[in-house]
């Protein structure tokens, strides 16, 4: 859903639309919950204790149950451009610290959905554990309708960017209209007057990168390709410059985006609650915290960091350099990954501690016990864990948002999730497999039900090794990527502003001068 919408903003709606209607639809499918459990009617009756037997949900009550989750799901694609929303309300192009804005933008937009996530699991799960359903249900409803209400009352105050005609129609156009000119041969120096682009078009001349697909806005003869008005007489054989970088945009990111499935992977493939279930989680005799409520600790790790990154590791670091520093987006993602491939790592030997242990203490067929380890063991991975989102997924947002053009800035605000999506699914079927192969001939498998006899040991190192193979492959893609906009536009801004970024990793001379940057419209 968050893709469709985001085409659907950025080809129809626009984003303040996508995001208001959005709201609208989400708010209407969680009151629909909530009446569910305001109206006996529309639930099944309580099962009967004393026989122990449940009557099943009616067919308009499981319609009703289904439209509401259907509701949510639909206004949730349009809610996921909020994050591409927010950004153009504070991207200035004449801003010289407008890199930086972005930044602070994108690292408070991902703390505030990690406190909400924090409010969601004890707040609102406390609510409906003591309260009752009424109340947990009708308690976020009622905060949408707020939130709904004071989008719509700041309407007049927001920047709202015109959306693009049909982007997906405008890649197809490209393909083919390259496919058409296939025979034709580019100059070697470009002028503007050699491609096609409108008054306000965001690139003027095309970029040198895949220069085959700059055949599809080259204009062969200006009296029969270009109209009166401006436009191309025939857009499946000649296509604007915007257009062509559209699809520049999308290929070019690909493999960068693709090294985020291996991110989600490693997430997917933690098993976290299984190890805190069997170690002592009592904080004193007659409290126990719940074994779900230790992934508080890497939602708290990614507030905790966003902070101390922003308001003290890039202000230490302007100290010590005397002037603006910062670490680009590409890089804190190289970043998130490693410190996720050392959370793995952590993880597999704490999990071999904590086996070897449980073993030692006689539990080895007893899943249930709980061991005589405490369960902070697990704060390292957990917080490292929490390091490592922080990083690369701030960075894969900010770097979609200013590496697309402004047309498809919802789409580069859902990429995100999209690789979390298909992450989720490879650790899926990379769980049946190894669990297949391993129990080959009736032998205890790698998974188990019982984590003590299990190797999950060896499936967290084997995530490892598939996460530090995934490092080697994102330099690869970095290094073929080249310079990215905001490292460009500082070389192209002739030292207006003095920031200077972080010596990390020099991923293909990240400061060399790129000319690709400057046939953009400043």
């Amino acid at each position: 859903m968050p893709l469709i919408g985001a085409f659907i903003a950025d080809s129809y709606l626009g984003r303040f639309l996508a995001v208001g209607l959005g709201s609208i639809i989400t708010f209407m499918g969680m009151v629909l919950l909530w009446l569910t459990a305001m109206i006996p009617q529309a639930r099944p009756p309580p099962c009967n204790p004393a026989t122990e037997r449940c009557k099943s949900a009616t067919t308009a009550q499981v319609a009703i149950l289904i439209s509401s989750l259907a509701l949510m799901s639909i206004g949730n694609g349009g809610l996921q451009c909020s994050m591409a929303f927010g950004a153009d309300q504070v991207n200035r192009k004449d801003n010289p610290n407008n890199q930086r804005a972005l930044e602070i933008f994108f690292n408070w937009y991902y703390a505030s959905s990690a406190i909400s996530v924090i409010i969601a699991f004890t707040g609102i799960v406390y609510i409906q554990d003591h309260l009752g359903w009424k109340l947990g249900f009708g308690v976020p409803a009622a905060l949408m309708f707020f939130s709904t209400f004071f989008f719509f009352l700041a309407s007049p105050l927001y920047v709202k960017n015109k959306p693009n005609s049909s982007l997906f129609t405008g890649f197809v156009r490209v393909i083919v209209a390259a496919f058409k000119n296939r025979k034709l041969r580019l100059p070697p120096k470009n002028s503007v007057r050699m491609y096609h682009h409108m008054k306000d078009s965001e690139f003027v001349i095309p970029t040198d990168k895949l220069r085959f697909l700059n055949k599809a806005c080259f204009i062969r003869s200006p009296e029969k390709d270009i109209a009166s008005d401006g436009s191309a007489t025939d857009p499946w054989s000649l296509c604007t410059t915007d257009q062509v970088e559209e699809l520049k945009a999308i290929i070019k990111v690909i493999p960068l985006w693709s090294t985020s499935i291996l991110m989600s992977l490693n997430i997917g493939g933690s098993f976290g609650l299984l190890q805190a279930k069997s170690l002592n989680r009592h904080i004193t005799r007659n409290f126990e915290v719940p074994a779900g409520s230790l992934t508080v600790i890497m939602i708290f790790t990614i507030f905790i960091w966003i902070a101390l990154y922003d308001r003290v590791v890039i202000p230490l670091a302007s100290k010590l350099y005397g002037k603006p520093v910062r670490i680009s987006a590409k890089n804190r993602m190289g970043l998130g990954l490693f410190f996720s491939f050392i959370h793995l790592v952590t993880a597999a030997i704490v999990e071999t501690i904590r086996r070897r242990r449980a073993i030692g203490e006689g539990y080895g067929n007893d899943p249930h016990a709980m061991l005589n380890m405490s369960a902070m063991w697990l704060f390292p991975q957990l917080c490292l864990g929490g390091i490592a989102e922080a990083f690369n997924v701030i960075g894969q947002n900010e770097f979609y948002y200013t590496e697309f053009p402004k047309t498809m800035s919802s789409i580069a605000s859902s990429l995100f999730g999209l690789g979390m999506a298909v992450g989720y699914v490879i650790s899926s079927f990379l769980f049946s497999v190894v669990e297949r192969v391993t129990s080959k001939g009736g032998k205890d498998g790698w998974i188990s039900d019982n984590i003590n006899k299990g190797r999950f040991d060896k499936y967290y190192w084997l995530i490892a090794i598939v996460s530090g193979v995934n490092i080697l492959y994102y330099l690869v893609c970095s290094w073929a990527y080249g310079a990215t906009a905001d490292i460009e536009s500082k070389v192209s801004e002739e030292n207006d502003s003095n920031e200077e970024e972080l010596p990390l990793i020099d991923f293909k001379n990240e400061g060399s001068y790129d000319k690709d940057r400057l046939v953009k419209k400043s």
